[in-house]
């Protein structure tokens, strides 16, 4: 029962590190800044730098699959 037991566990840990041998790559990213807007609707200049301020964001970048052609209904 023990060597059951034991086998068992090995295969458990052997499909485990088989996933774990895999790379993941990271998702690329981009770094959008968006003008900060007052109640008036006019940007809002930070006083030492005289510049607009800014809100600073990183997003991930998704890639667009390509799609499959529907075929045409009957006409």
């Amino acid at each position: 029962m023990k060597l059951f037991l034991t086998m068992l566990m090995a295969g458990f840990l052997a499909a485990g590190s088989v996933y774990a041998a895999e790379e993941k790559k990271p998702a690329e990213t981009t770094k959008v800044c968006v003008d900060v807007q007052g109640k008036d609707g006019k940007p809002v200049i930070d006083p030492k730098t005289k510049k607009p301020k800014q809100e600073c964001k990183t997003v991930k970048k998704h890639q667009k699959h390509e799609g499959t052609k529907v075929p045409d209904g009957k006409k």
